[in-house]
């Protein structure tokens, strides 16, 4: 406290006062945050009481992260601590869920061992938003179904209902499915094998043929072969024909096996494994087991 009876104080005292540094209050005060009382006749900035205060709240805003210029609004009664403080929360927030993502993507690229140019891509497909990962899903199923109007009504719908909701804080698990799941959409084989099964699909279908048909044998075909796996049919066994006569009715098994060897391949029931870790259901059983049972029944009874 400088020593004329005024009781105000020096920035060296103020600093003394508060345990800030000199440099600090000196900052703040040239940014209009902290303006001095007056000035003594030699010129230096003088402060009193209140400025202790004031400084103290400065100190405390600028603690919890808040600019300057959200400092001098809250000083200058322009706006609320309340209403600054919110948002700075929505602020941290989106900070923290982008956060979330540079870790899960670290991570992926750390287990992977990517290259510079693959952790390159892997950020920016993980930053993509909702819209445009639906928009990559889309163009997918588009051109997956394009101009076969008479291929199964529900397994279009369904298709073309998928999503891929990567949530604002994926795990890296999720980040992991994602990219390798946008990967997979370009994979020129797994589109062909896509398209080759919605082809199927449309030649199979006619005039009286239900909705939704494919999607009761693909069922049927999981039951049957789900339980013949547990009671132990071989596949070229003689129980396995009698399983298949269940399955397939009067249809053709040789033209039933080119069928599903499209849709048995692994990258297929790769496809739906990702996306249901994605949407954070976790990997979505493909039923692997029980459709290779089916093929392998099925090659036993078409082989030469």
């Amino acid at each position: 406290m400088i020593d004329d009876g005024t009781g105000l104080l020096t920035i060296g005292e103020l600093a003394r006062a508060t345990g800030l540094t000199v440099r600090t209050i000196r900052y703040w005060s040239d940014e209009g945050a902290l303006p001095p009382v007056t000035r003594s006749t030699g010129g230096y900035r003088l402060y009193d009481a209140a400025s202790v205060a004031r400084l103290e709240l400065i100190r405390t805003l600028r603690e919890l992260g808040l600019g300057l210029e959200d400092v001098r609004k809250v000083l200058a009664g322009e706006t609320t601590v309340a209403e600054v403080a919110a948002a700075h929360v929505a602020a941290l927030d989106a900070q923290i869920r982008s956060l979330k993502v540079t870790r899960a993507v670290l991570s992926t690229v750390a287990r992977r061992g990517s290259t510079a140019e693959e952790m390159t891509l892997m950020n920016k497909l993980a930053r993509l938003s909702a819209a445009e990962r639906s928009r990559i899903l889309e163009e997918f199923v588009e051109e997956t179904f394009r101009g076969l109007d008479t291929a199964d009504p529900l397994i279009r719908e369904r298709m073309r209902g998928t999503t891929a909701n990567l949530p604002d804080e994926p795990t890296p698990e999720q980040v992991d499915a994602w990219v390798e799941l946008a990967e997979l959409l370009e994979d020129r084989e797994f589109r062909a094998r896509m398209r080759q099964a919605a082809e199927f699909n449309a030649a199979d279908r006619g005039h009286d043929t239900p909705d939704g048909a494919s999607l009761w044998f693909a069922r049927r075909l999981v039951q049957l072969g789900a339980e013949a796996r547990e009671r132990g049919v071989a596949p070229e066994s003689a129980e396995a024909g009698q399983v298949l006569r269940d399955l397939l009715g009067n249809a053709d098994p040789a033209q039933v096996l080119e069928r599903l060897k499209s849709t048995t391949n692994d990258k297929v029931a790769r496809y739906r494994e990702l996306l249901g870790i994605v949407n954070g259901h976790g990997a979505v059983a493909a039923h692997r087991e029980e459709f290779a049972w089916v093929v392998a029944a099925l090659q036993a009874r078409t082989a030469g």
